[in-house]
């Protein structure tokens, strides 16, 4: 029998493995690194979006010439640049954690130079007053950051790079939306598909110092602000279910729509165009999208984020035709190839659809309605309904809907799945197309020598 009882043995080996305690030291650093990028990368994308609202304002028309051709230079240096930033970057890296994919194609996916580029890249787009999110972004922005760790961890560290590319992604997510445990079930929900890549605690632990940052950066404040809820009561039962329905629906063409298009198989001219003259294609989604944000008085521009906090606070009048409105605008921003998010446009039209469906059923709080149809829209267009729930539920404070916005975001969720296939997982196949061709079997028979 052992002197020393297993346990004892454990503690030593925790202790005086210096390689282990490096790898985690390495590994929470980069964490920060990420957590503190992705705050740099708001800033960013916050003063890019009030320069534009300022000039719009000033200058009415004047995103009639400054949208279109924003929207074809940053898709032009994105070709030829950086084709790995386009679009929203939640793709790449549930690309690059495809076990298929050697290990030397993953910065086409992720790498510091795509986070360079996707910050700059996003920042301007939101500076043209396109209608994209920063948040899908982030999650690229901080696998980026993290990846990068894997060349300082020593070796037998016991750090996978799956890992590393698992948490930097969901410290993105926390990072953005100030929302910890909705990194968290991303990691789990979203990244983690797969037995071998699921979040072990350490891995749990880089997302959640990722996002910590954010907070330590803005303080606790909650990304939407804090809703006041009434008595809930049977009266919600009726327009909470309308709500989730409706949710499932719209998200569930919005996701369908996003994969027709940007699969580039269909035969219209518009689809040829985009395929033979990309740039010109950008330029006419660009000059859409201006036309769509003087129709809608500027409502449609940008993220939609005030727009959604002024619904929930009761501020301004709401738009009837708000919803669709930004979802053409969402659609076409993506359609044109520039890099930019889904997350913040979604929780918009979610936002306006249940803001719509309070005042179609005269229900008294319409807040209420509204954090449904974030969590439902969300829900719908991502299908990952657990991740939607927790982040709304943490960006409105909205601790006593929790049942409620689980049953709008599962309702929703499975709604759209009648209508299209997971978003996200098809986007990720058509990265791999990225990859290089294998090439050829070129093995040949060994030449035999002459026989004499």
């Amino acid at each position: 029998m052992s002197p020393h009882p297993p346990v004892f043995s454990a503690i030593r080996q925790e202790l005086y493995d210096w390689r282990l305690w490096t790898g985690r030291g390495i590994v929470l650093a980069f964490a920060a690194v990420a957590g503190l990028t992705v705050v740099a990368f708001t800033w960013m994308t916050d003063h890019a979006m009030a320069y534009f609202f300022t000039f719009e304002k000033n200058v009415w028309w004047g995103p009639l010439l400054w949208t279109p051709t924003s929207t074809a230079a940053i898709v032009w240096l994105t070709r030829r640049y950086a084709p790995g930033a386009a679009g929203s970057g939640i793709p790449q890296v549930m690309a690059a954690l495809t076990p298929e994919v050697p290990k030397t194609s993953r910065n086409l996916f992720v790498s510091l130079r795509l986070t360079v580029a996707k910050m700059l890249l996003a920042s301007w787009g939101l500076l043209a007053g396109l209608s994209l999110g920063r948040e899908g972004p982030s999650v690229q922005i901080a696998a980026g950051v993290m990846n990068h760790a894997r060349r300082w961890l020593p070796s037998r560290s016991q750090v996978s790079e799956n890992g590393l590319l698992v948490a930097g992604g969901a410290a993105g997510i926390a990072a953005a939306f100030n929302t910890p445990l909705g990194g968290v079930m991303f990691a789990i929900e979203e990244l983690s598909r797969k037995p071998e890549q699921r979040s072990n605690g350490l891995v749990v632990a880089a997302i959640v110092l990722g996002g910590l940052m954010a907070v330590s950066i803005y303080g606790n404040a909650t990304y939407f602000g804090v809703i006041r809820i009434q008595h809930l009561s049977t009266a919600l039962l009726l327009p909470g279910l309308l709500v989730a329905v409706c949710s499932g629906v719209a998200g569930g063409l919005f996701a369908r729509l996003m994969v027709v298009s940007l699969a580039g198989r269909s035969v219209d001219w518009f689809s040829r165009l985009r395929q033979k003259a990309p740039i010109r294609f950008a330029a006419a989604c660009g000059l859409a999208v201006a036309i769509l944000g003087v129709v809608s008085h500027g409502d449609i521009y940008g993220s939609g984020y005030g727009y959604s906090r002024a619904m929930l606070e009761g501020n301004g009048e709401s738009s009837p035709l708000y919803v669709l409105l930004k979802f053409v605008a969402t659609w076409i921003t993506a359609w044109s190839g520039v890099p930019g998010g889904l997350f913040a446009p979604a929780l918009a039209i979610g936002g306006a659809l249940g803001n719509d469906i309070a005042h179609l059923t005269a229900y008294a709080n319409a807040p209420t309605l509204i954090a449904l149809g974030m969590a439902g829209f969300l829900a719908a267009v991502t299908q990952a309904p657990l991740t939607a729930f927790i982040i709304v539920m943490e960006m409105v404070d909205g601790h006593a809907l929790v049942l409620s916005l689980m049953a709008s975001a599962l309702v929703a969720s499975g709604v759209s799945r009648l209508i299209s296939a997971p978003l996200y997982t098809a986007l990720a196949e058509l990265q791999l197309q990225r990859l290089p061709a294998t090439p050829p079997d070129t093995k040949k028979e060994p030449r035999r020598a002459p026989s004499s």
